[in-house]
């Protein structure tokens, strides 16, 4: 047996080049170790760069002695049969030269295979005395998830801890979870003390804070308490009908406890101008159907309770069973069109407080939005001239200073910080007190004070609150589920890692200070949690719901605001004005927190033009489709009626996309071996139409099989039969004579997870085709740990097809394979060579 480092030219050396020949009495295994030894032995794992990997096929070690690089594809087929357990991606191979018999090259190469990888002395330089030097062992590619080990870990951990932990030690992969795992490499002995840091935020950020902090988030929490504590007791009182007092109740709590749990440091939690109006539709369907009077306040805050309460529990419960991931189900067109629609709401039911006419519109203010619109337009001769005057001119100042901060802003920052809509409620206050308002028809907001002492929790869901139940419950789920979009959004564009701030460097050895808080990552499943205890909490109260706004936290951002402390002065600051300042509340006039409202809700519609204008420009008329019929729905009839329209159509859309398979039919790129997909080869170039092998369809399954899209698997299969596409209609006359189909090759690359019911279905396509006697062959299926390969073998599947050598690794083996049971095929239009390998385009 020719040693390592003999010549190969030598006289050892006969038959095919780059094989020595054995003894007799040498083991028939050893006939096939090369006589270089391939310098693989001293190899790194191959890095993920797309630098290194293209560099892998010229590098020295794969570089012969006497005729250079190897041509891996003429030279070295793959073997017809799959390892399934092999670490090996799906794209690397381990090549054997020579010439030998071709019948026998496949059989040679599966015998080396079987040693190297199944072997005991796997990766030993004591094999051959060092003449074998098997490949090292690389990270498979990002479809191949057959293991943790060789895909997660590969890629992210050091090579050292892969082969300490998972590789020399395989008992540790089964004991140990990656997390405990990471945990120990880390040094960390207290994995309870990790979690508990991990979901109590507050524990994590008190550590970090700074008293630098202090003034930028006692800033902020003033200027938000001048903002919007008004504006709360508007959603209260003109949106919610309840007591003003509860809408200050929303931001004594929420934001407090919000601080606590939750996981972006500059978010604000308060009510909301859609879920105040949700709730107040309640009350005002129970007050008009006789369960409780007008002047019941308890009666509707207890109704209020229950809403908070239940769409905090629904949060809650949501955010422990790790359903974060619904923030994406509905699309960003039903979203604008229901704000739309509630701006638009919102903005009509202000009207009628601003223009005085409460008492006469007693039957009008329970119907659609455009009966209040005809009854405006019936009886505005009635509106009280002095209470439009200062709706209107309130209003009117309000916007002329949002557009000048908007202009200013940009070279004065501190504009920003002028509590306009805070002046024009105090100064509204001052003139009705001055001027006597009152005693002249002007509205004024009276006594706010809390019955009893304030802050006393109550019980909402009481045996005789249980009538109002069924109401509070579907209103408390549209609410949580809004409430939950709009805090994803504002988690997701506030929630960036803090910027680091340069300080002024006396040496070269200060580094540079994080302006904010570091290590707090915005988690949905987290933030699902601490809306769901804070709206909880606040349910005892009597509170608006509440959740996080983007309006109101860039408002927090911009003013100085770095750390969640700046809610908790915020929820200090509305504690003091609830004890100690509701008397000066007395003379605002109502008229001006409907103007404020009326700012929110123009600033809810001011954006769709833009979104309708981009969906009109690029064709999205399913889009803009969507959009108006979300928003006639809600003019029309209610927001009920609008959430529910909206919601039912998007999952209808999502269902259909997610039950559509996407399935395609290959074929060979004329002279080239290439197989790419016949459908957006058509889209994509302009040349000559794909080559397909003589009666044999190839089709790939880019995704995994669940019970969703294989329903309609049957159909789409007949007609790539029939038409050789998919998107032909069903109507249109056969083009192709599946007749004469005697080959089936299933590329399942993309199943990467199977669930009984689609193994079911598969299994019947597959006894359909063999009835008439075509030949099935599966590549590129995942490897026999996986749950893929479990259900094709315990279903029959695999014994069905004719056991596992009809699972192979490529599609070119398959075509090899096919080429020995029946003989040569060839190409449609095109060569008849089969010696193709798959391509980018698959």
């Amino acid at each position: 047996m020719a040693q390592p480092g003999s010549n190969p030219s030598g006289p050892g050396r006969s038959g095919s080049p780059g094989h020595s020949r054995s003894s007799s009495t040498t083991p028939a295994w050893s006939q096939h170790i090369p006589s270089n030894p391939s310098g693989l032995r001293n190899s790194r794992v191959v890095s993920n760069s797309s630098d290194n990997l293209g560099a892998l096929s010229t590098s020295p070690e794969r570089m012969d002695s006497n005729s250079g690089p190897h041509n891996d594809d003429e030279d070295s087929p793959r073997a017809t049969s799959a390892d399934f357990n092999s670490p090996y991606s799906d794209d690397e191979e381990t090549r054997v030269g020579g010439s030998g018999d071709s019948r026998n090259r496949a059989d040679v190469r599966t015998s080396l295979l079987d040693a190297q990888y199944n072997g005991q002395s796997y990766g030993s330089t004591s094999r051959a005395n060092g003449a074998y030097s098997p490949r090292p062992q690389t990270q498979r590619t990002v479809s191949s998830i057959d293991s943790y080990t060789f895909g997660f870990a590969s890629r992210f951990l050091p090579e050292s801890l892969i082969r300490r932990e998972t590789i020399d030690d395989p008992l540790t992969q089964q004991e140990m979870d990656m997390t405990k795992m990471l945990a120990q490499r880390h040094g960390i002995t207290d994995r309870r003390k990790m979690y508990i840091l991990y979901y109590f935020p507050f524990l994590n950020w008190i550590r970090q804070y700074r008293w630098t902090y202090v003034r930028g988030d006692l800033i902020s929490a003033f200027t938000m308490a001048s903002f919007y504590l008004p504006m709360s007791l508007s959603y209260a009182s003109n949106l919610g009908h309840l007591p003003p007092i509860n809408g200050l109740y929303s931001f004594a709590f929420n934001p407090f406890i919000y601080a606590m749990l939750g996981t972006c440091p500059q978010m604000v939690v308060g009510p909301e101008a859609a879920g105040s109006l949700l709730t107040g539709q309640v009350v005002r369907e129970n007050i008009s159907n006789g369960k409780h009077r007008d002047d019941d306040f308890t009666k509707s805050t207890q109704i209020a309770g229950m809403i908070t309460g239940i769409s905090g529990a629904v949060i809650l419960v949501a955010g422990l069973c790790r359903l974060g991931f619904l923030d994406s189900v509905l699309s960003r067109p039903f979203l604008r069109g229901f704000i739309s629609a509630i701006g638009i709401v919102i903005f009509v039911d202000q009207l009628i407080p601003e223009m005085g006419l409460d008492k006469v519109a007693h039957g009008a203010v329970h119907g659609s939005s455009l009966d209040k619109i005809m009854f405006l337009f019936n009886n505005y001769d009635y509106a009280h001239g002095l209470t439009c005057a200062v709706s209107f001119g309130a209003f009117a100042i309000v916007m002329v200073c949002r557009e000048v901060k908007k202009q200013l802003q940009p070279r004065m920052e501190w504009v920003a910080y002028i509590p306009d809509r805070f002046l024009v409620v105090v100064l509204s206050a001052v003139f009705a007190w001055r001027f006597d308002w009152h005693s002249k028809g002007l509205d004024i907001l009276g006594n706010i004070e809390a019955e009893g002492r304030p802050f006393k929790a109550h019980f909402p869901f009481e045996p005789s609150m249980l009538e109002h139940a069924t109401d509070a419950f579907s209103t408390g789920i549209l609410i949580a589920l809004l409430g939950f979009f709009e805090s994803s959004v504002a988690a997701k564009s506030l929630g960036a890692a803090p910027k680091r701030k340069k300080q002024q460097k006396k040496s070269d050895d200060e580094d540079e200070q994080p302006d904010g808080i570091e290590g707090m990552v915005v988690s949905p499943n987290r933030e699902l949690v601490a809306l769901g205890v804070a709206n909880i909490i606040g349910g005892l109260f009597m509170s608006l719901p509440a959740f996080g706004g983007y309006g109101r936290s860039k408002v927090n951002a911009s003013t100085g605001g770095k750390t969640p402390m700046s809610s908790i002065f915020l929820s200090l600051i509305t504690v003091i004005c609830i004890l100690f300042l509701l008397p000066y509340f007395y003379y605002i006039p109502k008229g001006v927190l409907s103007a404020m409202i009326s700012v929110v809700a123009y600033s809810l519609i001011e954006e769709a033009p833009h979104d309708i204008s981009f969906f009109w420009r690029i064709s999205g008329y399913s889009e803009l489709l969507l959009m108006l019929l979300i928003f006639l729905t809600t003019f029309l009839w209610n927001l009920r009626i609008g959430i529910f329209a909206g919601i039912a159509l998007s999952l209808l859309r999502l269902l259909r996309h997610s039950t559509r398979p996407r399935i395609q039919i290959l074929g060979r790129v004329p002279g080239s071996k290439t197989f790419e997909n016949a459908e957006s080869h058509a889209l994509r170039t302009q040349g000559p139409e794909l080559e397909y092998v003589e009666n044999t369809l190839i089709i790939k399954i880019p995704e995994p099989l669940t019970f969703a899209n294989t329903g309609s698997l049957k159909d789409r299969l007949r007609r790539i039969e029939a038409h050789g596409t998919s998107l032909a209609h069903p109507a249109l006359p056969s083009v192709r004579n599946t007749d004469k189909d005697k080959t089936l090759i299933l590329d399942c690359h993309g199943v990467t997870g199977m669930d009984p019911a689609a193994a079911q279905v598969l299994l019947e396509i597959i006894e359909g085709y063999t009835d008439r006697g075509v030949r099935i062959y599966f590549c590129r299926v995942m490897g026999k740990r996986s749950e893929v390969w479990r259900l094709m073998e315990v279903s029959g599947i695999v014994e069905l097809v004719g056991g596992e050598g009809k699972f192979v690794g490529s599609v070119t083996e398959a075509l090899e394979l096919m080429e020995r049971e029946r003989g040569p095929v060839g190409m449609v239009g095109g060569r008849g060579d089969v010696e193709v390998e798959e391509g980018g385009g698959l």
